[in-house]
C-alpha cells in the first residue's frame, strides 16, 4: 500500500494516554516532528470509550502530560474521596487530552495529527472514513498501543449470553438504571467497583445487587496514593509496609502484615485474596462495598440464561426483570515484556507498576536525553501489568529496583524530582521535612524488603 507520502522524525502509533504522554515530553524536550495516528475521533485512546461516570482511580495531579496540569489540585470537600485530592472525570480528561493535541503539539507546527486511521504495518496506514491512503518517512516509530487497554463497550462479552436475558456494559447505567428490580455485577476489577459504587450512590438498594467475584481482589488505599503533600503520611505508611515485606517468613505472613499496616485493602476480612490488579478505593468506599451481602464465588460466568447463571462452579438464581452489568474486560491485560527500546522502534509499557502515563513520559526523557539502545533500556526495565497476589511482589521488586537504578542517575533524580507526573520521588526542598533517623531507617527496610522479596520469590518460582 502507497499513498501520499509524509515524512517526520517519528510516527507515533496511538493517541491514548501513554502516547500523548510521551510525545509531550518529546516536544517539550528536543526539536523533533512527529506524525500521530488512531483509530478514534481525538485524542485520549480508551478514554473515549469508557462509562460516562468513570473517574480516574488516582488524583488528576499525576495523570495526563508532564507539560499541563489536569484538574486544580484541590482537594475533594464532599463525596466518598472527601480529604484527597481530585479525581478527572471522563469528560474531563478527554477535553484535557484534546487541549493538548489541539494547543500544544498541533500549534507547534511540529505535529502532523490524523485521528480515524489505521496502522497497517511498514510505515503506512488508511483512513477509516475515506479511500485516502499515507505512506511515512520516519527515523522510529512507536507503538502507544501495545498495552491493548480495553474496556467493557469495545467488545462482546467473553460469555454466552441467551436470548430473553439482558447484559449490558456500565455504559448503560445512567440511562436503563431504575428500568430493573436488580442488578448482577459480573467482575471484580476497577469497572466492577465503579459500577457498584454507582448504584448505590444512585440509592439502589444493596440487597437488589449481587456481585458476581471469580477472585477476591487486594485494593490500595487510594490515601496512600496521593501527592507529596501527604509526605509524612506517606513515609510512614511506606515504612510500615516495607516492615511487613521484610519481615515475612511467608506468603500469606507478607500479605497479613501488609494488610495490618493499611497500605492493601479487602472486601472480606475473612476471604484471602488471589487478585492484585492496582485498583484503589477510599476507606468510604470500601464501607460502600460492603453493604453488598450477595458475593458470588462461584469462578467466572460461562453463560446467563433467563432464569440462571452458570458459573465454572455452580449456578445462581437470575430472572428477566435482572439487568447484568459487564464488568469483565481486562482493561490492564497482562502483556508479555518486550524490550522497549529495539533499533528504530519504541514500545511503550509501565517501567512502574500501574503507573503508565508517567511510564510513558520517563521513556520520552529517556529517548531524548540518552544514546544507544543498551543504557536506554538499562533505565527502562518494564513492569509488567500484576494480575495475581504473587504479582504484587514481583511488582514491588521490580519498582525498587527500577527506583535504585536512577538513583545512581543525578540528571535523571533531577527529572524525575521535577516531573509533574511523579508523585512518588520527594524534591530535595522536602528533604528537611522528613527526620533524617526516620529516613535512614527506611533506606534500610527497604534493602531488607529487597532481599527478603527476592527470597521468597525464589522459594515460589523453585
Amino acid at each position: 500500500m502507497h499513498g501520499k507520502a509524509l515524512e517526520a522524525d517519528y510516527l507515533v502509533i496511538g493517541s491514548g494516554a501513554m502516547g500523548m504522554a510521551f510525545t509531550d515530553t518529546l516536544m517539550t524536550e528536543t526539536e523533533a516532528t512527529v506524525i500521530m495516528l488512531d483509530r478514534h475521533h481525538q485524542p485520549g485512546g480508551h478514554w473515549n470509550d469508557a462509562y460516562s461516570h468513570v473517574r480516574l482511580h488516582q488524583p488528576s495531579a499525576f495523570y495526563g502530560v508532564n507539560s499541563k496540569k489536569l484538574g486544580s489540585d484541590t482537594l475533594d470537600t464532599t463525596g466518598w474521596n472527601q480529604g484527597l485530592y481530585e479525581l478527572a472525570t471522563d469528560s474531563e480528561v478527554c477535553a484535557y487530552f484534546d487541549q493538548v493535541m489541539q494547543r500544544h503539539f498541533l500549534a507547534s507546527g511540529r505535529v502532523q495529527y490524523f485521528p480515524m486511521c489505521e496502522y497497517a504495518g511498514d510505515k503506512q496506514f488508511h483512513s477509516l472514513v475515506s479511500d485516502e491512503q499515507f505512506s511515512v518517512v520516519a527515523d522510529k516509530i512507536v507503538d502507544a498501543t501495545y498495552m491493548k487497554v480495553t474496556v467493557p463497550s469495545m467488545r462482546e462479552p467473553a460469555y454466552e449470553v441467551a436470548q430473553g436475558a439482558t447484559c449490558l456494559p456500565p455504559n448503560a447505567l445512567p440511562r436503563v438504571a431504575g428500568q430493573y428490580d436488580r442488578y448482577v455485577i459480573v467482575g471484580a476489577g476497577k469497572t466492577g467497583i465503579d459500577a457498584c459504587l454507582f448504584l448505590l450512590k444512585n440509592g439502589v438498594d444493596p440487597d437488589n445487587i449481587a456481585w458476581v467475584m471469580p477472585r477476591d481482589s487486594w485494593i490500595l488505599d487510594r490515601a496512600n496514593i496521593q501527592p507529596l503533600s501527604f509526605l509524612q503520611q506517606s513515609i510512614g505508611g511506606f515504612a510500615q509496609e516495607m516492615k511487613a515485606i521484610a519481615q515475612a517468613e511467608s506468603l500469606d505472613d507478607l500479605f497479613d502484615g501488609v494488610n495490618a499496616s493499611g497500605r492493601l485493602l479487602r472486601l472480606d476480612e475473612n476471604v484471602r485474596p488471589t487478585m492484585y490488579r492496582c485498583s484503589t478505593v477510599t476507606m468510604d468506599e470500601l464501607a460502600q462495598l460492603r453493604r453488598i451481602n450477595e458475593i458470588i464465588r462461584l469462578g467466572r460466568v460461562k453463560i446467563i440464561n433467563t432464569d440462571t447463571i452458570v458459573l465454572d462452579e455452580g449456578s445462581v438464581a437470575t430472572s428477566p426483570t435482572t439487568l447484568h452489568v459487564d464488568c469483565s474486560a481486562d482493561g490492564l491485560e497482562r502483556r508479555p515484556i518486550e524490550p522497549i527500546f529495539t533499533d528504530q522502534k519504541i514500545t511503550l509499557q509501565s517501567v512502574r507498576t500501574c503507573q503508565q502515563v508517567f511510564s510513558a513520559a520517563f521513556i520520552g526523557h529517556v529517548e531524548a536525553s540518552y544514546d544507544g539502545d543498551a543504557i536506554k533500556n538499562e533505565l527502562c526495565t518494564p513492569v509488567p501489568h500484576p494480575d495475581t497476589d504473587i504479582d504484587f511482589l514481583r511488582t514491588s521488586l521490580a519498582n525498587f529496583l527500577n527506583g535504585a537504578r536512577w538513583a545512581q542517575d543525578e540528571d535523571l533524580q533531577s527529572w524525575l524530582q521535577e516531573a509533574r507526573l511523579d508523585g512518588f520521588t520527594a524534591p530535595d526542598s522536602s528533604a528537611n521535612d522528613v527526620d533524617p533517623q526516620v529516613a535512614e531507617n527506611t533506606i534500610r527496610t527497604v534493602m531488607g524488603a529487597i532481599q527478603n522479596l527476592q527470597k521468597l520469590l525464589a522459594e515460589i518460582d523453585a
